[in-house]
């Protein structure tokens, strides 16, 4: 306990979709249990003002803040309340995302476009708002929540050519925000997420849900605890001398493969 205490963390997307927890909650519960003030961003204000209640519950200090990030006043207001509320901005974890079907040829445009603002424009607007308050802390932490689709081609998927791209540009995101933001403490990190139980995916069913457990190494289903615990570590001092990585958080599915027989 007391990783991040002292720290001030907003985390957007913060409120599950449905029901269980996904990977924003977890990362917001696990941020307060372990010392940190959340600022809980999300459209919906209702199902943020529950996560509230249930942070507080435990003791912990989060505040729901409504916002629709792929907005940049919206996200200038995120940046502008966490300093007001609680004094400063030292973690900021991008986990605003869509997904959606469709290959280079069936895509509807429309929604791509809809996408890349929600998925990869909207990071950039909560990082453009937070920068300078983590710059006059002294330093600060970007968490950029992506996929192991933006790191491998999904064969076999029902085309996804949109969420693929925009989790691959989160990742060479990160990279220029750690090599424009290093020299002035603030340290920019992506969490290369795989095939999690979250809300997000329930409605594939439970045959989905065996098959993405048995598709990677460790042949455990991942949660969104993985990914929070995975968040607190680049977000605490404990990561200090980390910026610019990749961490997966995938069971093993980018790095073990079976050896052909």
């Amino acid at each position: 306990m007391g990783r991040l205490s002292g720290k001030v963390a907003v985390v957007t997307g913060a409120a599950s979709r449905g029901d269980g927890v996904g990977n924003g909650a977890a990362t917001a519960i696990l941020f307060a249990r372990e010392g940190a003030k959340v600022v809980l961003v999300n459209r919906k204000i209702e199902r943020a003002k529950l996560l509230e209640d249930h942070i507080r519950a435990e003791g912990g200090e989060a505040t729901a803040f409504a916002a629709n990030v792929t907005k940049p006043e919206d996200a200038e207001a995120m940046a502008a309340f966490a300093v007001e509320r609680y004094g400063r901005l030292d973690i900021l974890h991008n986990n605003v995302g869509i997904g959606g079907t469709g290959n280079a040829e069936t895509v509807d445009l429309g929604y791509w476009d809809k996408v890349f603002q929600t998925n990869l424009t909207s990071a950039l607007l909560c990082c453009r708002a937070a920068i300078p308050r983590m710059r006059a802390n002294g330093g600060g932490s970007i968490v950029n929540v992506s996929s192991t689709a933006g790191a491998i081609g999904l064969q076999g998927s029902t085309g996804a050519v949109a969420y693929v791209a925009t989790k691959a540009g989160l990742q060479g995101m990160t990279l220029s925000l750690a090599a424009d933001y290093a020299a002035e403490g603030i340290r920019a990190n992506c969490l290369i997420v795989g095939t999690v139980a979250t809300p997000m995916v329930a409605h594939l069913g439970e045959e989905a849900r065996e098959r993405r457990r048995m598709s990677v190494a460790l042949q455990t289903e991942g949660t969104g605890w993985d990914v929070g615990w995975a968040a607190v570590f680049l977000g605490s001092d404990e990561s200090r001398w980390i910026t610019g990585a990749m961490l997966p958080v995938d069971g093993g599915f980018l790095s073990v493969r079976p050896w052909p027989r």
